[in-house]
This record gives structure tokens, C-alpha cells and sequence, in this order.
């Protein structure tokens, strides 16, 4: 193969120096217009492509940003979250964007305007070490979805070598973290089903495996005790069988005035476990959930939710990173974004968006 221009040619043709030509395709903001059109200019010229170690010669770097979700699910296959269908990724439009899409959607405009690449990886906890190790390989810093399924001595051998952003979390002296109020969030739902509807026999559902769930859940405990109201001892279908856990209440002619779920996702699955069960939303039994999805605008009713910032928190993130990259010497910061209550029609509102 034909060795291709090099970036020392194109400097030489641009009559700039090689860092200029570096920041030209790695950051762009940096340099004046002039410059950069002289500089792409001689690239066009010579047939030159930056690589990644070309567009790092002016500060050892790739140029890009890594994104890692470690509860990686192909989001073409409703039945995965609950949802009934064949699996076909046109099957039900609620299998596609989610909480993780949505946040990525933010990553990946923020690092175009400031000119970095992205690189998105999937893991689960088998294969999560290898993941961050060779993700740690290819980019200047990266962020975790769903941190507390790696191992804690692992995330942090990577962070001592690069930038490390975790997606929830408290955040320490090695970390930084972005996240959401999670507990005013939920605090704000249960309260609304409480003073606003005069429910008194609340139930959360869903997995409280991370840090944002727990969060979620504790909130609703506290929240419930603070109004002198019963306080279910454990999460419904913690292992995420909407469907047998309902009819197991139904058996037992328990069923609750509200279903609080710990996502969007999972309210979507039971609500869908409901119209299957001939049990009205929201008539019978009121569905929130949590995160602010577009399919929750969509169905009927629509969904009464907190909504997170998703998109925010993704250029967040980003901001997060590249003020760690170039100047690595200042502290991890820990970024708690609001949220917003959304009531809609499943908790027996009409919609206010």
C-alpha cells in the first residue's frame, strides 16, 4: 500500500507548524478561519486523511472521547425491556431512543462542536475489564453508564491513566461524576400521587441494581414514611417479571392505587401487562415512570414521568472530559442536574407537554 501525505507535508505546503494542522481537525475553534483554509487547503491538495496519531503529535493525543454502557442491550428487541413483540426493530417504536440513546445523542453533538470523534462501546460485567482496557487504548477520556457493574479497583486503574466520567454515582476525590436529582424527582411524583390524587397504596417496580435506581427507590420509601403511609418492604419485580408479579397480585386482590416505575421503560412493559390484564390506566391503577422518553408521549394515555436532561448530560460529560484533559491536574467534580415532573394522563392528569 502506498504511503499517503504525512502530516509534516502538510504543514510544509500550509507553511504552518504541525500542531496548527492538529488542531485544525481536532480542534477547529482554535484556529483562526484563515489558517484553517489554508491548512485543508494543502490536506486536499496532498490526499491527506488525519489519523489519530497524526491529529494527537501536538499534545499525545487520539482526538476522541469514549462512551461505554456496561448493561449493554440490543435496543432492536423489545421483548428484552418487557415490551411484547417479534423482535423486529420496527416492531414497536418504544424499543428505540432510550435513556442511554438519548444521553449519547448529547455526547455526540457536544464533541462536534468541539471537535472531537466518539468511539461507543457495549460491556456486561464478563467482559467489562477488557472493554475499559481497550477503550482506555483508543481515546483521551471516557464515560461509564452504569459504573457499579465493573469492578471499583478496575475503574480506577483506568482513571489514574485517563479522564473517567461516571453516568451516576456520588463521585470522590478520583472521579468526577454527572448525574440527576434523582431523590427530588421522585420526591415530586410520589408527592403528586399523594396530595394531588389522594392515592394511598403506592408500589415501586422495577430492578434497583445502580446508584440512580437506589436513589429513586429510597425516595419513595422516605417520601411514603414522611406522609404516614404504608411502606412496601421491597421493590416489585426486582427481577423484572412485570407480568407474573401483577397477576400475582391480582390472585391475591391486592392490586395498588399506583404503579412507580423505576424507569420508562419498565412503566411501558407494565402498562402494557395491563391492558393485556383488562385493568384500566388509568381508571384502576396510575403508571408513572422515569426519564422523559418520547414514547411516553406517545402512547395512550400518555405517560406521567420525571424527565431527565438527557441530552444535557451528554454534553456535560463531554465538558466534564476535556476539562480534565487539558488541564489534568484539577480536581473530579461531581455535576447534579435537575429534573422536572411531567404529568400526563396514566396518573389521571391531562398532559402539560
Amino acid at each position: 500500500m502506498r504511503r499517503g501525505p504525512t502530516v509534516y507535508e502538510v504543514a510544509e505546503r500550509a507553511g504552518v507548524s504541525i500542531a496548527t494542522v492538529s488542531f485544525t481537525f481536532r480542534r477547529p475553534e482554535k484556529v483562526k478561519e484563515a489558517t484553517r483554509h489554508l491548512v485543508h487547503a494543502a490536506a486536499r491538495e496532498l490526499g491527506y486523511i488525519p489519523s489519530g496519531s497524526a491529529r494527537g503529535l501536538a499534545g499525545g493525543r487520539t482526538g476522541a472521547l469514549g462512551l461505554i454502557s456496561l448493561d449493554y442491550r440490543p435496543h432492536a428487541a423489545p421483548e428484552i425491556a418487557g415490551i411484547s413483540g417479534s423482535g423486529d426493530a420496527n416492531d414497536d417504536f418504544r424499543s428505540f431512543p432510550v435513556f442511554v440513546d438519548e444521553v449519547q445523542r448529547g455526547v455526540e453533538q457536544e464533541c462536534w462542536r468541539r471537535g472531537y470523534a466518539v468511539m461507543v462501546a457495549g460491556a456486561n460485567p464478563s467482559n467489562a475489564e477488557a472493554v475499559l482496557t481497550d477503550m482506555a487504548g483508543r481515546v483521551d477520556g471516557f464515560a461509564l453508564f452504569f459504573a457499579g457493574m465493573a469492578d471499583d479497583a478496575e475503574v480506577r486503574r483506568v482513571a489514574e491513566r485517563l479522564p473517567v466520567v461516571l453516568l451516576s454515582g456520588p463521585g470522590d476525590d478520583a472521579l468526577s461524576t454527572v448525574r440527576v436529582d434523582n431523590a427530588a424527582g421522585m420526591r415530586a411524583l410520589t408527592q403528586h400521587l399523594v396530595e394531588t390524587h389522594n392515592l394511598r397504596h403506592l408500589r415501586f417496580v422495577g430492578p434497583t441494581y445502580d446508584s440512580d435506581r437506589r436513589e429513586r427507590y429510597d425516595a419513595f420509601r422516605d417520601t411514603l414514611r414522611a406522609a404516614k403511609l404504608p411502606v412496601p418492604r421491597r421493590p416489585l419485580a426486582a427481577a423484572g417479571d412485570h407480568r407474573e408479579a401483577i397477576s400475582d397480585l391480582m390472585r391475591r386482590n391486592e392490586l395498588p392505587d399506583a404503579f412507580m416505575c423505576v424507569n420508562d421503560e419498565v412503566a411501558l412493559a407494565v402498562m402494557d401487562t395491563l391492558r393485556e390484564l383488562k385493568i384500566d390506566v388509568p381508571g384502576q391503577v396510575a403508571v408513572t415512570g422515569f426519564d422523559g422518553l418520547v414514547s411516553g408521549r406517545l402512547i395512550s394515555p400518555q405517560l406521567t414521568t420525571v424527565r431527565q436532561p438527557m441530552e444535557a448530560m451528554g454534553a456535560t460529560v463531554v465538558r466534564v472530559l476535556i476539562d480534565r484533559i487539558e488541564q489534568p491536574g484539577i480536581p473530579a467534580v461531581s455535576e447534579c442536574l435537575p429534573v422536572q415532573l411531567m404529568v400526563r394522563q396514566s396518573c389521571g392528569c391531562q398532559p402539560n407537554s
